[in-house]
């Protein structure tokens, strides 16, 4: 990779004489040491500055070569002098401008970053000495205007972190421009589908402007290229030595053997083998129509990063139109690029990942990867934190946990409460329900989503209110029915988890029942839902709302959950529900009255109201402190509120939206205000 950096240099303002002429051209370089290969002036065609050198030549400083002026709109009018130096050899742009009007390319680089016999008196000297000593050379001749502190940014080698030079070479290329129709148009009217759908605008722009592939690497590994050179110039290509020679006999006129043939020493890029990769993964290049191809391809899905859409997925796609005539995947699903908290791409070279042995080892192999899916929305990048992984291995000690307790209890054929009745009914739509969820959200690729949707159908329905619900009493046996239905939904939940945590779903899973030699959740078909009573569901929310607000009072007042309590309803209940209530709230009675208690505590559902009466449950005298208190807070904050409100200038001038939210605190704090001093009397009797 390159990374470009900002560096504190030099911008040197060289004068080029004029042929035929004393004046001078003015060009503003970073790289003096440069212009011995130099082999054209560029100036831009409506410039009125550099218009009296149209048509004219210049002389390179010191070397004394003279050289056109050519006239182009790429310069740019405002930087600089407003002439350029045409480097063609060693500039990307000052290239495309020496292919445009056929300028020599002069390399004035070894390899090894010295100069060589085109630096003339500058030869085997190394590139950045040469830029000290032409400075000076420069000065002494008067070819230098000035010197200027220049920053601008620099392109280093990520391994070396050295700057890196460009240096024309020859290579091979592949022309791509007709492989790019079919593989453009089958993304566009979706034949392949991209998920989420905003990467077909990275790729729509890379194969509307693709260009030529450089094939060509000087790697000591990988595939040659299948190029000969032949003894007297030219090449010839083959798959093999033996058939690029008979090509070779066909075309010299002069005696050659087969050990005449130089193959090319470059191997092909990484990315041509892998472009190949779904057709001769199945031997579909050697063997066309064997039937693994004929049954594998093309592939359902590719899962990949969005940094690869262009080297791989849209090289995969035009091979496959080429060789095959045919899509090689259906969709290809994006994943986030995992980054370190400050966003930087995890990369060996910068040293900023965690090893996942040892992630593995403190969090488990499941922990970590079900903390990074779950969140890892499609396409989005993942800050990597460790917490993610503590997350996951708490999801893991929490499925095993309930996993003991099922399999802790002692099953006997004694009655089935009514609270166990409920809830496995109620679960039944549960589950059913989170597995139409978790099947939409797979068609969509929305995968960090279904986890989500899984880890709360476990995590909060089946642990914190199934379990609860069906659990039996303290040393008492649980009824098989019960049980057998905790077993069913312990088995559909374990097949759910099972594509995002594989090993403790596998493990449990096998213990959950007797199983059968090489018996495997893996290949189980995942449940299917039955009929979901979206009824049900909703009325049992409002039994949660009931049996938080007993909990929630039994935490203020601090009361023992082996204390039983009595439930009163002012307004419409329906009783469904109460051996569940009952169970879960440790009730003694659930009694619909007229009035609550003088001294009970009350919380609203709706319109209906529930109260616990307190007896001899609190200490009266502290609850009224506690209640006074807060009327002394409410009644100050109340005070605040209406002198803001009786301020003219302040309703006047504020937001409408200010002024209400004003009026709001208004009229909560005296409802809150007349609700405590009614309890407050209740309690006093």
């Amino acid at each position: 990779e390159v990374i470009h950096k900002e560096v504190n240099g030099k911008l040197y303002y060289l004068r080029y004489k004029v042929e035929g002429e004393e004046s001078f051209a003015v060009v503003a370089t970073t790289r003096p040491e440069t212009i011995m290969g130099d082999t054209a002036m560029c100036i831009h065609p409506d410039n009125p500055k550099t218009a009296h050198l149209k048509g004219k030549k210049v002389i390179v400083p010191i070397i004394n070569r003279v050289i056109p002026v050519i006239e182009d709109e790429y310069v740019d009018m405002e930087f600089g002098t407003g002439c350029l130096k045409v480097t063609p050899a060693h500039d990307v742009n000052d290239y495309v401008l020496g292919e445009k009007y056929n300028l020599p390319s002069i390399d004035i680089f070894n390899d090894n970053g010295t100069l060589n016999e085109h630096g003339e008196m500058y030869a085997n000297m190394d590139r950045f000495d040469v830029r000290k000593q032409i400075e000076k050379d420069l000065e002494a001749a008067g070819l230098m205007e000035k010197v200027e502190a220049y920053t601008n940014k620099v392109g280093f080698s990520e391994r070396t972190d050295v700057p890196i030079e460009p240096k024309l070479s020859m290579q091979w290329f592949l022309k791509m421009s007709e492989f790019a129709k079919s593989a453009l148009e089958n993304v566009e009217n979706d034949t392949i589908k991209f998920h989420p759908e905003k990467y077909k605008n990275t790729y729509r722009y890379w194969m509307e402007n693709i260009k030529d592939w450089n094939i060509s690497r000087q790697l000591w590994w990988g595939h040659r290229i299948p190029a000969y050179f032949l003894p007297e110039g030219g090449f010839v290509v083959g798959e093999t030595k033996e058939l690029a020679y008979q090509k070779a006999l066909s075309i010299v006129s002069y005696p050659l053997s087969i050990d005449d043939l130089r193959q090319d020493e470059d191997a092909l890029d990484t990315w041509f083998s892998s472009w190949l990769w779904p057709i001769s993964v199945f031997d579909g290049i050697n063997h066309p129509d064997n039937k693994d191809i004929s049954y594998y391809y093309p592939t359902s899905d590719l899962v990949t990063g969005p940094d690869i859409i262009f080297f791989w997925v849209a090289r995969m796609i035009m091979s496959g139109y080429e060789y095959r005539q045919q899509p090689c995947f259906r969709n290809v699903y994006f994943t986030g690029i995992v980054r370190d908290k400050i966003g930087r791409k995890m990369s060996k070279q910068l040293g900023n990942s965690p090893d996942p042995i040892e992630l593995m080892k403190k969090f488990g192999a499941d922990g970590v990867r079900m903390g990074m899916l779950l969140t890892a929305p499609a396409g989005n990048d993942l800050l990597y934190d460790d917490s993610l992984c503590e997350q996951g291995r708490n999801f893991n000690n929490k499925i095993w946990n309930a996993f003991r307790l099922v399999k802790g209890w002692e099953v006997a054929d004694v009655q089935q409460s009514e609270a166990a009745k409920i809830a496995i009914e109620w679960f039944d739509s549960q589950i059913s329900k989170t597995m139409l969820e978790v099947d939409d959200l797979f068609s969509k690729y929305r995968l960090s989503e279904a986890l989500m949707a899984v880890y709360k159908l476990f995590w909060d329905e089946f642990s914190s209110w199934y379990l609860e619900m069906v659990k039996p009493a303290y040393q008492k046996p649980i009824d098989r029915a019960t049980y057998q239905a905790t077993l069913g939904f312990f088995d559909s939940l374990l097949k759910m988890l099972h594509p995002f945590m594989p090993f403790i779903t596998e493990e449990l899973w096998q213990a959950l029942e007797v199983r059968q030699p090489g018996e495997s959740i893996m290949i189980q078909l995942m449940p299917k839902a039955k009929q979901v009573d979206e009824k049900l569901i909703a009325s049992f929310e409002k039994v949660k709302e009931i049996i938080a607000g007993v909990r929630t009072i039994r935490l203020q007042k601090n009361i023992p959950n082996k204390e039983t309590l009595s439930l009163q309803i002012t307004g419409a209940h329906a009783t469904d529900y109460d051996a569940v209530i009952n169970k879960l709230c440790n009730l003694e009675s659930i009694e619909v009255v007229d009035a609550k208690s003088a001294n009970a505590v009350a919380f609203l559902i709706g319109t209906t109201e529930y109260a616990i009466p307190m007896g001899n449950l609190m200490n009266v005298e502290e609850e009224i402190k506690k209640m006074q208190d807060e009327i002394n807070y409410l009644e100050g904050f109340l005070q605040s509120v209406m002198k803001k409100l009786g301020n003219e200038r302040f309703v006047q001038n504020a937001k409408p939206e200010i002024v209400e939210n004003e009026r709001k605190k208004l009229d909560d704090a005296e409802s809150k205000i007349a609700s405590l001093k009614e309890s407050i009397a209740g309690l006093k009797g």
